[in-house]
């Protein structure tokens, strides 16, 4: 019945990601924003945003062994997407580069991919840096500055993020009836598809946490791996399968910008709410992520934005520091 249930979550989060990249180029489009914006703001938060939600319900209900869970699901997100999703949308570009115009290269908006990529790191290697024991009277001002500085991302995303998608590259919406579909559709029924696609990502995975989470429970799975791999691998991971379409379709401005603005939301929001409402000490294998987080950052920094392509090599590292991370906890167990 598990396998059934997994199956069948995964279905909805492939139904809903389809109406969601559909929906959220169109939503774009009709506002205005850059493909930059799209991709790192619009599609990245509204994807990103459910699972801030498991560390906030893990701080609030405050049981023993609750805050670092709720560490563990915070820097173990933003870890997951520097690596392992990385390396998978990578993998995507190679699987589908007869079909990209550009086939490995990159066709994406340079200077968001290296705002994203710096903001990442930064702020990333700043909670690094805080969770070896930061006083106290440190934490809360830090926290608030981490938050304050994903405001002035936006802004700053938001003034220069390229230029506006072309409709002729935009895909009919799915929501309008074939006989009744314009050329341009209504922002409201386009919000609508996003909403609703989001909802169906959201609760698939929703169904997908809960039953992989069963199943690490009849295993005996502690729950700081659950947090660190088993809670970002089911959340994230399938909330990117955006990523794996946009990709495919030669749009890597809004495939790389749902994963590098999920990134900088990842390290800069969540983790300003845990130095306000945690010790924020990091235990050693929340550090061991952290640390290939950032390696994972600097790779895609000189792969993706310096040489501006797809390489195998940067493949096979960002699913290899995934895999590293999994054989140190292993080992450790």
């Amino acid at each position: 019945m598990n396998v059934v249930l997994l199956v069948l979550s995964f279905a909805v989060i492939l139904a809903g990601a389809l109406l969601f990249t559909n929906a959220v180029e169109w939503t774009g489009h009709r506002l205005g924003l850059g493909e930059g914006a799209v991709g790192s703001l619009l599609a990245a938060v509204g994807t990103a945003m459910p699972e801030t939600l498991i560390a906030v319900v893990a701080i609030i209900v405050a049981t023993e062994g609750s805050e670092q869970v709720a560490i563990g699901a915070i820097v173990g997100a933003p870890f997951l997407l520097g690596t392992l999703a990385m390396g998978l949308v990578g993998l995507f570009a190679f699987v589908y580069r007869g079909r990209r115009a550009q086939g490995v290269s990159l066709n994406a908006h340079s200077r968001t991919l290296e705002r994203d990529i710096i903001f990442f790191l930064f702020f990333f290697a700043g909670a690094l840096v805080l969770g070896w024991g930061a006083p106290g009277e440190l934490r809360i001002p830090f926290g608030i500055a981490f938050i304050l500085a994903y405001v002035f991302y936006v802004r700053r995303t938001l003034l220069g993020s390229g230029a506006i998608q072309a409709e002729d590259t935009l895909n009919p919406l799915i929501f309008e009836r074939r006989s009744e579909r314009r050329e341009t559709p209504s922002l409201l029924l386009s919000t609508i598809q996003l909403l609703v696609g989001l909802g169906a990502m959201v609760g698939g995975a929703h169904l997908f946490v809960e039953e992989l989470l069963h199943l690490a429970e009849s295993i005996g799975v502690e729950a700081l791996v659950l947090s660190l791999i088993l809670a970002p691998l089911a959340t994230e991971l399938p909330e990117k399968v955006n990523s794996f379409f946009w990709v495919r379709e030669g749009k890597d401005s809004l495939a790389l910008g749902n994963i590098t603005g999920a990134m900088v939301f990842q390290s800069t929001i969540p983790v300003g709410i845990g130095l306000i409402f945690t010790d924020w000490v990091l235990s050693t294998n929340a550090a061991i992520s952290v640390g290939l987080g950032l390696v994972g950052g600097f790779l895609a920094y000189e792969a993706l934005h310096r040489q501006g392509r797809f390489a195998l090599p940067a493949v096979a590292a960002w699913i290899g520091l995934y895999a590293a991370f999994i054989l140190v906890v292993a080992i450790g167990a």
